[in-house]
């Protein structure tokens, strides 16, 4: 009689407790149908119930003769888990204090029963072939960048300062050009490539330059504007034995390509790579550690540089590549000249290089806000209006309008200021909407084009325009805008995040690439370090000297934070362990806890936790085992007693800045 056959699962359940691999007997007749990868349906006694699983191995009973519950039925017979995936999966959640089942539900998508089925009948995919063209002009655009080829070749991490220019009189920048070469290149060599950016726009300027060199048919896209089915088989595509291009956003970092050659990130400062599911990790974390796995070239490249990247140069993990000859937009500090109202918002020489330009295209005016008027205040005292029955702020859409409260909706018919008792209102400041009806004002017979969140506009014309843009929601402008005016910076600066003079400086630098060559670039009202490097381009310098700041404070990057909350008892209880797990810790490592209890709720509390890289894992494993060690006091304490307390504990590492 043969051995009984023994299958390891992961459960996909995010229940702490269960986040290790379970042993379930296989019947005799699906033995030859459960293997690695694929998802089955066991029995899970604790629980009563079936729950789904994924099979990670099949191994030989170990003659022990322990009693193992069955395996019940496969799912299917695709096996849509391999084994570099699921160790990446459990590589990135042991980092975060993570659940690996969490993980995965980012990385595979739901299955979709007949595009399983038409992948299984179709032919299996070819082997893509870059043509020679292809190739010699990929080699041509990485050419500039002093060592990228043989980084790509070697495996290696590099930080790449982008173009900041458009691509000819494409719309697209020049950015999307650089890494659709660097994939075709890593294509051309036998191996995959993964581009991961934050957002459909960059996704799809990424797909036009890909749409130049080819091969169309080894193009794979990752991301969840697609329907179930088309995202299934798009993942389908990625497990073939033959090298792709995956494009995507934040989860197609886990894209399960086969042979990966290249991981590459675009604009990792942007805050849609930062994932907001458990266990959150930033497609960044990500892409470091499967790099480190799978030993494929890593690529971050932007405009700026965050200081998460510059702390990797600092310590020579990542090395730095730049063209050998340096280029730059034309950035004018602008500000008001002697004889003009300091209240005027827009400086005359900005006004000056705004009418010049209109004569020959289209001109982008950046604006802090959407909206008419984000906020009123009250026109004697300055006071912020804020709603008689929320105490949220009032909006007006345009001017003798009605006040709104943003947060419940009620309009103020009768406001009267809780300070001085003033009934006027004032307009503090000028969202998209009003800074278009100023300028539009001021330029007469001149189109105007609003593009915001409730306006977005993904390309305009060459024809002169106008173009007034929240940041981030700038158009494309075919070969460029003649001019960029870059308002509001003061009132971006004033915001009370620690990282707000690095975002500021990604969103004027990403603004500033879409100038044409030599067009002007005027960042109005804005003085120090900020605006010194986007006038000189130095952004790599501006993140070093933030670094350097930060070091003495403890503040990420320069240590990681982790913060805890839950239950009051629980907090305290997992910081004693902590203590005690890892001794090595600073003594003011931990900060808080600091009560954060609602009435009539059960007393909550949250605490952070700073400590420097060399302690990672063993903190984590600490973190982890207390989450674990909590949810089975909880769930000991309330069996038979009803549903288990929601308060359990929540732990997140990784924090971009402290924040009690």
């Amino acid at each position: 009689m043969s051995a009984r056959r023994v299958a390891r699962v992961q459960l996909d359940s995010p229940v702490p407790q269960l986040d290790r691999l379970f042993d379930y007997a296989i019947p005799h007749p699906l033995v030859s149908e459960v293997v690695p990868g694929v998802r089955v349906k066991v029995p899970l006694r604790s629980a009563g119930r079936m729950m789904e699983a994924y099979v990670i191995e099949v191994v030989a009973d170990d003659g022990t003769e322990r009693p193992l519950s069955s395996i019940e039925a496969v799912v299917s017979s695709m096996p849509v888990l391999p084994e570099r995936l699921f160790t990446l999966a459990r590589r990135v959640a042991d980092r975060a204090a993570g659940s690996v089942s969490d993980v995965l539900r980012l990385a595979v998508p739901k299955r979709m029963v007949r595009a399983e089925k038409a992948w299984l009948a179709a032919p299996p995919p070819e082997a893509p072939v870059v043509v020679e063209a292809a190739r010699v002009r990929a080699d041509a655009v990485l050419a500039p960048y002093a060592g990228l080829v043989d980084t790509l070749d070697d495996g290696g991490r590099v930080a790449v300062d982008a173009p900041p220019h458009p691509s000819g009189d494409q719309p697209r920048g020049a950015w999307a050009d650089l890494l659709a070469a660097a994939a075709v290149h890593t294509l051309a060599r036998g191996r995959s490539a993964v581009l991961v950016v934050p957002d459909y726009r960059d996704q799809a300027q990424l797909m036009a330059a890909l749409s130049e060199l080819g091969p169309d048919e080894a193009v794979v896209r990752d991301d969840a504007d697609q329907s179930g089915p088309a995202r299934y088989a798009q993942y389908l595509r990625t497990l073939a034995p033959v090298p792709v291009i995956v494009v995507g956003r934040r989860s197609a970092v886990y894209a399960p390509a086969h042979d990966t050659g290249l991981v590459a990130i675009w604009d990792d400062g942007d805050s849609l790579l930062a994932e907001p599911l458990a266990p959150g990790v930033h497609a960044r974390d990500a892409a470091l550690v499967r790099q480190e796995l799978e030993g494929s070239a890593l690529v971050f490249a932007g405009h700026t540089r965050t200081t998460d990247v510059q702390r990797l140069v600092e310590v020579g993990y990542v090395r730095e590549s730049a063209t050998k000859r340096r280029t730059s937009p034309r950035v004018v500090l602008s500000a008001t000249r002697e004889g003009e109202s300091r209240t005027a918002r827009v400086p005359s020489s900005a006004f000056a290089a705004a009418r010049e330009a209109l004569a020959h295209g289209p001109v982008l005016v950046q604006v802090a806000r959407p909206g008419y008027a984000p906020s009123l205040v009250c026109a004697d005292c300055r006071r912020p209006a804020r709603c008689a029955h929320c105490a949220g702020p009032l909006r007006a859409a345009r001017p003798g309008a009605t006040p709104v409260c943003a947060w419940c909706g009620r309009s103020a018919h009768a406001w009267t200021c809780g300070h001085c008792g003033s009934v006027k209102l004032r307009m503090a400041s000028s969202g998209s909407e009003r800074t278009a009806d100023e300028l539009g004002r001021a330029f007469p017979n001149t189109r105007v084009i609003v593009a915001d969140g409730t306006h977005p506009v993904a390309e305009v014309d060459a024809d002169p325009a106008l173009v007034i843009a929240t940041r981030g929601a700038e158009p494309l402008a075919r070969g460029g805008y003649r001019a960029v005016i870059l308002l509001d910076g003061d009132r971006m600066l004033q915001n009370e995040a620690l990282r707000i003079g690095e975002s500021c400086l990604r969103w004027w630098s990403n603004a500033a690439a879409l100038a044409a060559p030599g067009a002007p670039v005027h960042l109005v009202g804005v003085a120090g370090p900020v605006a010194r490097a986007l006038a000189t381009w130095t952004q790599p310098a501006y993140a070093r000297a933030e670094l350097v700041d930060r070091a003495p404070l403890r503040m990420p990057p320069a240590v990681r934070v982790a913060s805890v909350e839950g239950h009051a008892r629980s907090v305290d209880a997992l910081l004693t362990e902590l203590r005690e797990a890892v001794p090595d810790l600073d003594a003011l490592a931990v900060l808080g806890p600091v009560d954060t209890s609602a009435p009539p709720d059960t007393p909550t509390s949250r605490a952070l936790v700073r400590f420097d890289y060399a302690h990672g894992r063993a903190v984590a494993e600490a973190l982890r085992a207390g989450v674990i060690a909590d949810a089975l006091r909880a769930r000991k304490s309330t069996k038979d007693k009803g549903p288990r307390p929601r308060n359990t504990l929540r732990v997140r590492l990784d924090l971009p800045e402290p924040d009690l």
